[in-house]
């Protein structure tokens, strides 16, 4: 029941590694097809998982992972009990522009169990982009997937001049505006 650290293995040559954590498992499985359906000049591997901590007997086959991505389900109090659980897996450094909770299910507003200033407090308090989306729209879910895909292009070091880090100083000059 490891910690996940971001620098903990050496990164691949010309490849990013995504990972989705979150309890509908339908949805993430659609998100992953999607981003791996967009054209790219890198190699993505995009792993699935319902909560953190990941299993300890396949950490040394696992590759060092790029960006987290917490998939939060608006209608669900128990989707935003578990990223909060899993929360304590990830350690502080994932969290300088690593990170990034992706709110789902915002087109059925009157279906809402989760105030959207929960998740957004929860993005403030650990320095990550709020996402807000309805995958089950095949045009939303794709350009979430462009979105997804062009902040991995960042985590993994593929757009020269730009940091992850770029993701913490927008949100704080975000907080001071």
């Amino acid at each position: 029941m490891a910690v996940l650290r971001p620098l903990d293995k050496l990164p691949m040559l010309n490849s990013g590694v995504l990972l989705l954590v979150g309890t509908d498992e339908a949805l993430q499985q659609k998100l992953a097809e999607a981003v791996l359906q967009e054209k790219k000049d890198f190699n993505i591997s995009i792993h699935l998982a319902r909560s953190l901590p990941l299993p300890s007997e396949r950490d040394h086959l696992r590759p060092r992972i790029d960006l987290i991505v917490f998939m939060i389900d608006i209608k669900s109090k128990y989707s935003l009990k578990n990223v909060e659980t899993s929360l304590a897996y990830v350690d502080a450094n994932f969290f300088l522009g690593k990170v990034c909770f992706l709110v789902t299910g915002v087109g059925r507003v009157n279906a809402c169990s989760i105030d959207t200033n929960a998740v957004c407090k929860l993005g403030e308090a650990y320095c990550s982009p709020v996402l807000f989306c309805e995958l089950e729209l095949e045009g939303v879910r794709v350009a979430t997937a462009q979105r997804l895909l062009r902040i991995l292009q960042i985590c993994a070091g593929h757009i020269p001049g730009v940091s992850a880090l770029s993701f913490v100083s927008l949100m704080r000059k975000s907080d001071v505006d």
